[in-house]
């Protein structure tokens, strides 16, 4: 069985393939201190508790981080007797190959998001996804990573609101009731909210006509769902985009050997 890690700036997530569907999927901080042995201390007694046994065979890791990847790597030889494939790094080819400027280092996330949305939808896509920050990733008709933009994370974007503004409180991201706000809580939550809805939608509307092309937009992140509820930005929204991507990539390299 293959165990998929996705190490993000803000959360980690561990999720073991069978092959046919994802057996179980958890998520934890990402903290680069973080040791291979409090790793599996974790996830074993995770497993443990949910009765799963799994014989995992082969690991797969994306990180946005690299001080966690030495320890990643120490956790799947020490427990698992295997060379863990990393996206981005010698030993794991892509399915197809970015084709950025020369010397341009595309972010491991970047490249299994388009894994996975070429492989559920085909090319000419835009990638929306809503993490730390909100990344705009263009995948071409034959699936290559072509480019993209890179804007602020909606928290954030919140967070810099508090920090920088002695008066501003930190807040939740909600819909408004309204865009005009009346009270400093709900002045905050309509610029950011209805601030991203304009970001999307004017940044994709612009990909699309300097491409060319009809594009379909798919969305990831855990703030998708909430910005498509009063918008019709995406075409599809996928929650689980960089764990299936890994399991693609995986499987590209396993059919090469």
């Amino acid at each position: 069985m293959l165990l998929a890690i996705d190490c993000g700036n803000t959360n980690t997530v561990f999720a073991i393939w069978d092959g046919d569907t994802f057996i179980s999927e958890w998520r934890t901080a990402t903290e680069w201190q973080r040791t291979a042995d409090q790793y599996y201390v974790w996830l074993s007694s995770l497993m443990k508790f949910q009765e799963i046994e799994a014989d995992i065979t082969d690991v797969i890791v994306s990180s946005t981080v690299p001080r966690v990847v030495f320890n990643l790597r120490v956790f799947a030889d020490r427990y698992f007797n295997t060379r863990p494939m990393v996206v981005g790094k010698a030993g794991c080819a892509l399915p197809a190959e970015p084709r950025v400027d020369e010397g341009t280092q595309v972010g491991p996330d970047r490249l299994v998001n388009t894994a996975g949305a070429f492989d559920r939808h085909g090319g000419d896509l835009v990638v929306v996804d809503f993490g730390t920050a909100t990344t705009f990733d263009v995948v071409a008709d034959d699936g290559a990573y072509v480019g993209g933009v890179i804007a602020p994370g909606v928290n954030l974007s919140l967070e810099a609101l508090h920090m920088a503004a002695a008066a501003l409180p930190h807040v939740d991201i909600t819909k408004p009731q309204k865009v005009v706000g009346t009270n400093t809580v709900a002045c905050m939550q309509s610029g950011v909210f209805w601030g991203y809805i304009g970001l999307v939608r004017e940044i994709c509307a612009r990909i699309k006509a300097e491409r060319g092309a009809a594009m379909k937009v798919i969305a990831t992140g855990g703030l998708a769902p909430l910005f498509q509820q009063s918008e019709a930005l995406f075409d599809a929204f996928e929650d689980d985009l960089t764990i299936h991507g890994l399991t693609v990539i995986h499987a590209y390299n396993k059919g090469m050997s």
